[in-house]
């Protein structure tokens, strides 16, 4: 695919609804690999599926977790995915193979999990409680450093390159860490005065410099990291924008970059909207308005194309550019027929030689004729690399083989035919030993916390004043009614045990 035929020169954001893709069973969490070609959708059973986004089909299924999916990141190659789940397991998986490479089991939620930018072999897990994990692979974790020890809710993320970890806290203070020494080296306060912000996301662009901080107050602010880096420690960096919703005080589940760093997209925290602004001028350029009354979980932005891909009601909506075809511009003298017009062949058109051509004409035909194309080398995509390199990964996964197709009907069209990787094996031999989980230690961590996405829907039992029953009514019957509101309560709950707010 030639990327430079498909650069547009207006505007780059979605404007309208381009499909859905539905994963058969209620989808969670998603993202995009490092070239957009293939989609990894977390599921409430807890399956992994992957779509090939470029023919919107799905590519492979993993039977990951027993509980819902909450987190999944891509490494830089492609070639391995790790997932967080409910049940505060850590897995990393090989793509192709299927194969669970690793497992950890964290003694509290996981909120977030995100492979090093330039690695495979380093990721950064985010607990509820305690500070951020960083979990190298065949090595032991270390936990990042705080800025306060009461510290709590701790969001973190690697920046652009992976040599340093942005992290936030509840009282509204970023802290730079470098990778390798795990050092601060710069802090600040996303607010003045004495009024604790509790900063709820820190996205980085995939392009230059900038990041943004989504914040309890309702705002994003837009950070150049330069400066946050000549500020030093404590120090107090302006930011370049400010975006927020005036009239309806709107608060922010999602943030993200576009792939070019050039626009910034929030989903609402109420309902499926989505709001795009410029960067460079913080003017609102679009509002993407989903099903009303649904609730919007994830949002990501492809990282190449004007395309958005957001989660509601366990299904995956693909927003993308309205694209009209102007053949007129390419060929100035195009024009287009309403029907099928017979083609007037001229008299030496098709002839192998052209008696009225000149010689002139001639020596120039036959220097055209000459020229040598060259079909063997083939020359890196720019799209696909970045601005510290100057050739592709050869070692890139960019998509997955899918094994045909069978005519079925009665089976379920939604998902694809059996994978033979994934199969378990029939043979005598003595099955492979399974995967042992390493237990990760932290310290300060109270046990039995359920993860928000749980607990957000658990409805507190009502209990009658001072114990006693309605009047007029027997206790038989109170008993009885009670009976059956534990029943109807069972019935909201999931095949897995689980609920998850906003399904």
């Amino acid at each position: 695919m030639n990327l430079e035929l498909l650069e547009s020169f207006g505007q780059n954001y979605p404007e309208e609804a381009d499909g859905t893709l539905d994963t058969g069973s209620m989808a969670v969490t998603c993202t995009f690999n490092r070239h957009g070609t293939l989609l990894a959708v977390g599921c409430n059973d807890g399956r992994i599926v992957v779509w090939d986004f470029l023919t919107r089909g799905i590519a492979k299924v993993y039977n990951a977790h027993a509980h819902p999916v909450c987190s999944l990141s891509w490494s830089r190659n492609g070639r391995r995915l790790i997932s967080a789940a409910t049940d505060n397991l850590v897995c990393i998986w090989d793509v192709l193979s299927g194969e669970c490479l690793h497992t950890y089991r964290f003694p509290t939620p996981i909120m977030k999990v995100q492979f090093a930018p330039r690695g495979g072999t380093v990721a950064l897990v985010c607990p509820l409680r305690p500070a951020p994990v960083l979990l190298r692979v065949g090595s032991e974790h270390v936990t990042l450093p705080t800025l306060d020890e009461l510290d709590s809710n701790i969001v973190a993320t690697f920046d652009r390159r992976g040599d340093y970890i942005f992290t936030g806290n509840a009282k509204g203070r970023v802290a730079v860490i470098k990778t390798k020494s795990l050092k601060v080296v710069a802090s600040f306060r996303v607010t003045t005065g004495t009024t604790n912000v509790a900063i709820k996301q820190i996205e980085f662009a995939r392009k230059g410099t900038c990041f943004l901080v989504n914040t309890a107050d309702r705002i994003i602010r837009v950070y150049d990291g330069k400066e946050v880096f000549m500020c030093g420690k404590n120090g107090e960096p302006e930011p370049i924008q400010k975006l927020q919703d005036l009239v309806n005080r709107t608060p922010w589940k999602k943030c993200c970059f576009s792939g070019d760093g050039e626009f910034i997209c929030a989903g609402s925290a109420k309902q499926h909207q989505l709001y795009v602004w410029e960067k460079s001028v913080g003017n609102l350029v679009k509002i993407l308005q989903g099903m009303r009354g649904e609730q919007l979980l994830d949002v990501v932005w492809h990282p190449i194309r004007p395309i958005l891909c957001s989660i509601s009601s366990g299904v995956v909506s693909v927003w993308a550019q309205n694209q009209v075809e102007n053949w007129s511009a390419f060929a100035p003298d195009f024009s287009e027929l309403d029907e099928n017009v017979e083609y007037e062949e001229k008299e030496t058109e098709f002839d192998e030689e052209d008696e009225d051509r000149s010689e002139d004409e001639e020596v120039k035909m036959t220097e055209e004729d000459q020229v040598e194309v060259d079909v063997t080398t083939v020359d890196p995509i720019r799209a696909f690399c970045s601005s510290d390199e100057d050739e592709q990964d050869p070692e890139c996964l960019e998509f997955l083989p899918i094994s045909p197709e069978i005519d079925e009907p009665e089976e379920n069209v939604l998902l694809p035919p059996p994978d033979p990787t994934n199969q378990p094996t029939t043979s005598t031999e003595p099955s492979a030993k399974k995967q042992k989980v390493q237990n990760i230690k932290l310290n300060g961590t109270p046990g039995g916390e359920e993860h928000p996405l749980i607990t957000g829907t658990k409805k507190p039992k009502k209990k009658n004043a001072g114990g006693r029953s309605r009047a007029g009514k027997p206790p038989k019957e109170v008993k009885q009614r009670t009976k059956v509101r534990q029943s109807r309560a069972g019935d909201d709950v999931l095949s897995m045990g689980t609920t998850i707010a906003g399904l």
